[in-house]
């Protein structure tokens, strides 16, 4: 019995699939590579190249393996983007989570792990965010995301699909093994990084006018590798029988971009020119999260909570691996 892992290849979906290896389960990858990396995925891990709304294709990997349960990392998350090209977010995001849904069902498999976001809340009425915090995206990404859980819950009711809806805040750090390595990158602890090392001449900072202590935007950041464990204890949960789940993952913890940056600089003890920007469409200005109830369900514990700890595990990466998966020039 395998679990199926769509968007393996990219930076969250390859560190669960080599955490899945390490727990001796059977791990099948598809991704489409517009942001994974074939490299990312070990060779003894049966990869399929293509989307997953190719039924075609689905219909050959069931053929080829005993699927029984899927993680779905397989998503658009470009917020900015989202904004200006809403047709190619909700097409690749729900439309083609929509197909996959139906395929896992013909073929029997009910329980289904999925990656969200806190941009399914929109701009927060308090914080922490909760569970039962109201959700009101103010961009079609974190729409497409929310589309996604309306309709497993839906999908639930009517067919049985078991889910854990994990919804993440900012993703970051980097495992020994697997990193970021977006293009483009627009995630600012890497972007921090590219100019202390002298790889960008400057991080931009989005909007210096917010409603907070220095004006910019605050953000909870959570490690990959944390991000990971949860996903584990999602899928042990489930084989559990135990209830559906809408889940938050973050350290509860906020921190503005300025306090990114100066953080960085402690870190990688470099200088780190900053230019303001315009805000970007889309942006809240404050996402925390509280994850009281990943521990009370999951039993779950962020193993790596502090800013600095993730942001040098990220350091230690990028130092370790400076021209990304395929050895090409980032700058």
């Amino acid at each position: 019995m395998a679990i199926l892992v769509t968007g393996g290849a990219g930076y969250i979906g390859s560190v669960a699939v080599d955490d899945l290896k390490a727990r001796g389960e059977d791990v099948v990858v598809v991704d489409n590579l517009v942001y994974g990396h074939r490299e990312a995925i070990d060779a003894d891990i049966p990869f399929y190249q293509g989307n997953i709304g190719d039924r075609d294709l689905l219909d050959r990997i069931f053929a080829e393996h005993d699927i029984e349960s899927c993680m779905h990392f397989s998503a658009y998350a470009y917020v900015g983007e989202s904004v200006e090209e809403p047709k190619k977010y909700f097409d690749n995001n729900y439309v083609q989570t929509l197909a996959l849904l139906d395929a896992l069902l013909a073929n029997g498999v009910k329980r289904f792990v999925f990656s969200s976001t806190c941009a399914s809340f929109g701009e927060p009425q308090y914080l922490p965010i909760d569970e039962s915090h109201p959700q009101s995206p103010t961009n079609p990404y974190g729409w497409t995301k929310f589309m996604v859980e309306r309709t497993l819950s839906a999908y639930q009711a009517a067919y049985g699909l078991d889910f854990v809806v994990l919804r993440y805040f900012n993703a970051a750090g980097a495992t020994a093994r697997r990193g970021e390595d977006h293009s483009p990158e627009t995630h600012l602890i890497p972007l921090a990084l590219f100019a202390a090392s002298g790889r960008i001449p400057h991080v931009s900072i989005f909007g210096d006018d917010y409603d907070t202590p220095d004006g910019t935007a605050i953000r909870d950041y959570i490690h990959v590798s944390d991000l990971s464990s949860a996903h584990m204890a999602a899928l042990d949960h489930l084989r559990a029988g135990k209830n559906p789940e809408f889940i938050n993952l973050g350290n509860g913890n906020g921190y503005s971009v300025k306090e990114v940056i100066r953080t960085a600089e402690r870190v990688t003890q470099r200088p780190i020119k900053a230019v303001i920007a315009p805000r970007r469409a889309g942006d809240p200005s404050k996402l925390v999260a509280n994850a009281a109830k990943a521990r009370e369900i999951l039993g779950w514990q962020p193993q790596l909570p502090t800013l600095e700890a993730i942001i040098e595990s990220a350091w230690s990466w990028h130092n370790a691996n400076t021209a990304g998966y395929s050895g090409s020039d980032r700058k």
